[in-house]
């Protein structure tokens, strides 16, 4: 059983690094999508022009730089500790990982000040591409007993849904084993504490929760 959840998450991930999709593809794809140096990410709508949700890429599914938008500079800025670029020390991220345009987790109401993150399962996406994403599942985790849970999405164009993967209850348990064992293992032990899983109702309530005033 523990060779046969290894082997699946090094198919997995082998997946992920040998197939990152780029601008041009995903014009193609008719995936809607900006070129970053001709937006300025912080000012995105919480639903694009055609009703959608979106997620900008900020770190390709596939690497291990930890990546964030600066919304002062408006650039993509990898992490510094230590006076060195942060590198997570474990596996590539399992999918492509942004956040959702349009929110903002609000402290004053338990949020950690930043729009809300997503993890993208599907085909590894660019670093700046804005993608239609539909949200399937929100994985709950306390980091140094905070909230820091992340939501589970799919691209709604299904060239780049590879795993096939529509709603909570198609997002198997291998998937969700690997989903979670990576999230909470990346920053060491004991770092982040799973709590559960809410499906895809429960998770746009909490999307809704967090659309920026």
């Amino acid at each position: 059983m523990k060779f046969a959840y290894i082997f699946l998450l090094g198919v997995f991930l082998t997946s992920c690094a040998n197939n990152e999709v780029g601008v041009e593809e995903l014009n193609q794809n008719k995936t809607d999508l900006i070129s970053k140096e001709e937006i300025d990410y912080g000012k995105l709508p919480f639903k694009n022009k055609n009703g959608n949700l979106t997620a900008v890429i900020e770190i390709p599914a596939g690497t291990n730089h930890k990546y964030e938008y600066n919304y002062s500079t408006q650039n993509f800025e990898c992490e510094i500790r230590n006076k060195k670029p942060r590198v997570v020390n474990f596996l590539p991220y399992v999918g492509s990982y942004g956040f959702i345009p349009g929110t903002y987790m609000d402290p004053s109401i338990g949020g950690d000040g930043d729009a809300l993150d997503i993890l993208i399962i599907g085909e590894s996406i660019k670093q700046g591409v804005i993608i239609e994403i539909k949200p399937i599942a929100t994985l709950l985790l306390l980091d140094n007993g905070k909230e820091d849970h992340k939501v589970i999405g799919v691209p709604l164009d299904p060239k780049l849904n590879i795993a096939n993967v529509n709603d909570y209850e198609s997002l198997t348990e291998p998937m969700k084993n690997i989903i979670k064992t990576w999230f909470t293992c990346y920053k060491g032990p004991g770092e982040m504490e799973f709590q559960g899983w809410i499906g895809t109702d429960s998770t746009n309530i909490e999307i809704e929760k967090w659309i920026k005033k």
